[in-house]
């Protein structure tokens, strides 16, 4: 599904990514784990290509996505990554429905199918009954289930999730990371999370540590 080749990346006189290269497999949950400044984040938004490497290439399925040109490359993360973060950046002044429609709105696509992938998507997390509340009023766990909804919301390959359970309490963070393996098991997703979170890490297929900007598998 992913392939890493020797990814540098340097912030001014800072190198956070000292050639790392790695596979991914479709369908695995993989975990990233390390300390502080060890280059997790950096990785992850290299991968979601939100951001581009110095030198070296990532390759989903075959597609060496940074000679892709700038609109291509737009097209292509909006439609085929997903994006859970530690704060669910839902915009407060929309409903939760209306914030999981958004990405298909940016696509293009109609709002009657957008709203019918979106209550599709809450059935299946369970918050169904949640989807005409404002962020506000959501709990924690609700709002990080309803971030989830949407990166789920173009059929992505791959979610790349940062520290997704790092602002939630011990309970919504394990019912999160079990949803995460119900996902795959339903929808066939790739994930690649960056954690602190042992239990989650321990969960994973497989779990890469990152040190001072090198990975080891």
């Amino acid at each position: 599904m992913i392939e890493i080749h020797d990814l540098h990346k340097a912030y001014g006189q800072v190198e956070v990514l000292k050639g790392v290269s790695t596979t991914i497999k479709k369908g695995e949950i993989v975990a990233v784990v390390g300390p502080s400044g060890a280059g997790k984040s950096t990785l992850l938004q290299i991968l979601g290509t939100l951001d581009r490497p110095d030198q070296g290439a990532v390759l989903y399925e075959g597609v060496d996505v940074f000679k892709l040109k700038d609109q291509a490359l737009a097209t292509f993360r909006n439609q085929r990554i997903g994006f859970v973060f530690q704060f669910h950046h839902l915009l407060p002044e929309f409903t939760a429905l209306e914030n999981l429609c958004i990405p298909a709105f940016i696509a293009g696509i109609s709002k009657k199918e957008a709203e019918a992938r979106a209550r599709e998507l809450a059935d299946f997390l369970g918050v169904t009954a949640r989807l005409e509340h404002k962020p506000s009023g959501l709990s924690g766990g609700e709002q990080q289930r309803f971030a989830v909804a949407r990166a789920l919301m173009l059929h992505p390959s791959v979610i790349l999730a940062d520290e997704p359970s790092g602002n939630l309490d011990t309970h919504n963070a394990r019912e999160l990371h079990q949803l995460f393996f119900s996902l795959r098991e339903h929808y066939g997703q790739t994930f690649v999370i960056v954690t602190h979170n042992s239990s989650l890490a321990e969960m994973a297929d497989r779990r890469m540590s990152m040190t001072d900007g090198k990975l080891e598998a």
